[in-house]
């Protein structure tokens, strides 16, 4: 490719603040986007050829063919853009669909392309014909994407902004309920950051009481000097299945040591636990177990400590993925604190905000 800018390029970052920052907060100002819950993707055009690099700038071209031809009918000949890879189900993203596009066979990557389709939203410009915008102001660069995009049709989109942090706030608690996961902060008189983390995003922070039924050991751990890795989660259905919600992890080593002697009363032989059938390709396919192989996993060592769900912990989340008993934490939850004063079978769905649906083509509008 002859491009000012070529592959491989790391994606600008953000750091972690708590509220919607005040507009005038930063020198220059700053500018609100939709935080999409995607694949970021850094896409690099020149003519007929089009690469897609991924935040750690691994290609993803080969699973994106539909994205492909979508930047070949609308964005400029020569560019490079900072973009997010998104699929919509039923008007609300859905990071299980995107997740299935990476899988070695291409027939089945083609399949999916076009039983669910993705999407590129577009929000920063990096390079237009000979031109690097990489140190030209934010305001520049959205200027002239802005130019650049104004006749792509979907499946491309340039990302909404507004200049108002009440705006701003109003987008972070509507926008969740289009499966969107916060609100990004930009300078506007910044140049684009290569790995640095000059943008600010905002999250969503809740916390769940959830049960502890099992553990899986660190990868450091040995027989002599064993170390917990991570906390396996549950939550009790209505139909009274405890079903795997994902893990709690990021303790110290001397922590993860003491929580091995911690729990030992309550290991349990695996037939007697209430994921003892987690092998089990159609146990699988009916609940929320842990482990499982997958394309994901490969040959990684699934298995786990089970444990007498009789532990209840507190943890923080940001949102939950799926609906309903199968839904689960999106990322890894963090610990908060033991909570010997609930009951475990206290602990279900029911506890969970239920975030109020909205449309997905209201904030691609």
């Amino acid at each position: 490719m002859d491009l000012p800018v070529v592959p491989p390029f790391q994606p600008m970052l953000a750091k972690s603040v708590k509220g919607v920052p005040a507009a005038d907060s930063v020198e220059g100002g700053l500018v609100y986007e939709p935080k999409w819950d995607g694949f970021r993707a850094i896409v690099f055009r020149d003519g007929q050829d089009v690469e897609i690099g991924s935040r750690s700038t691994k290609p993803l071209t080969r699973y994106f063919p539909d994205v492909v031809e979508a930047v070949k009918a609308s964005l400029p000949e020569r560019c490079v853009v900072d973009a997010e890879i998104v699929v919509a189900v039923d008007g609300r993203l859905s990071f299980d669909h995107l997740s299935q596009r990476i899988h070695p066979a291409a027939s089945r990557v083609e399949m999916l392309a076009r039983e669910t389709p993705a999407l590129l939203v577009v929000f920063d410009l990096l390079a237009l014909g000979d031109d690097s915008y990489v140190d030209r102001p934010l305001t520049e660069r959205r200027a002239a994407l802005e130019e650049a995009l104004a006749g792509a049709e979907a499946p491309v989109h340039l990302t909404r902004v507004t200049y108002d942090a009440v705006e701003a706030e109003r987008w972070f608690e509507q926008f969740e309920g289009a499966g969107l996961d916060g609100v990004v902060a930009k300078p506007l008189a910044s140049p684009y950051a290569p790995n640095g983390r000059t943008m600010l995003k905002v999250k969503h922070a809740r916390t769940a009481d959830v049960v502890v039924a099992g553990y899986r050991l660190h990868k450091t751990s040995t027989e002599d000097h064993p170390l917990l890795g991570s906390l396996l989660l549950g939550l009790f259905a209505d139909d009274g299945r405890l079903q795997h919600v994902g893990v709690a992890a990021s303790f110290t080593a001397a922590r993860r040591a003491e929580l091995i002697e911690e729990l030992a009363p309550l290991v349990v032989p695996v037939a007697d636990h209430p994921w003892g059938a987690w092998r089990d390709e159609q146990a699988q396919a009916d609940g929320r177990l842990p482990g499982g192989q997958s394309r994901w996993t490969g040959t990684k060592d699934l298995s786990f400590v089970p444990l007498a769900p009789e532990r209840v912990v507190e943890v923080g989340y940001e949102h939950m993925e799926g609906q309903g008993d199968s839904a689960r934490f999106r990322h890894t939850a963090q610990f908060k604190r033991w909570r010997p004063d609930r009951e475990p079978a206290s602990c279900g769905y029911a506890q969970l905000d239920e975030v109020v649906g909205y449309d997905l083509a209201d904030v691609l509008a």
